[in-house]
């Protein structure tokens, strides 16, 4: 049964990211369907026409495999080798600062949501 609610998540999940797609070849958006498939998906949670516990556990088992996702991104930079060749230096630099830029807001981004959610769990 769980294997089954767990599948149902994950075609939920899934079905916003075709209609994402759907959109972007209906309208000709100049973004990835998979950006608009989660604007919608964020957009539905946030009206509460999806609740949360749809999504939650589906979403955590995308989330496992999400390393292998990157494999490809990393495969493909590998054929562009030579144009990188040239640059070694700065793109040590450029990878190292956005790191870190990343790291920084993302940990500014979950206290911020945080504090939100406990604002919000003393309110009750």
């Amino acid at each position: 049964m769980k294997f089954l609610w767990l599948t149902l998540q994950f075609l939920l999940v899934y079905g916003f990211y075709l209609a994402g797609e759907w959109l972007v070849n209906l309208f000709n958006i100049p973004f990835p369907g998979s950006i608009i498939g989660f604007l919608l998906l964020f957009a539905a949670l946030c009206l509460k026409l999806v609740p949360l516990r749809a999504i939650e556990a589906g979403a955590q088992g995308i989330l496992a495999f999400l390393p292998l996702f990157f494999v490809p991104a990393t495969v493909g930079i590998m054929s562009y080798f030579d144009l990188f060749a040239g640059s070694g230096v700065w793109l040590i630099v450029i990878i190292v600062v956005s790191t870190f830029l990343t790291i920084i807001v993302s940990g500014l981004v979950s206290q911020s949501v945080a504090g939100t959610v406990d604002k919000r769990r003393q309110a009750k």
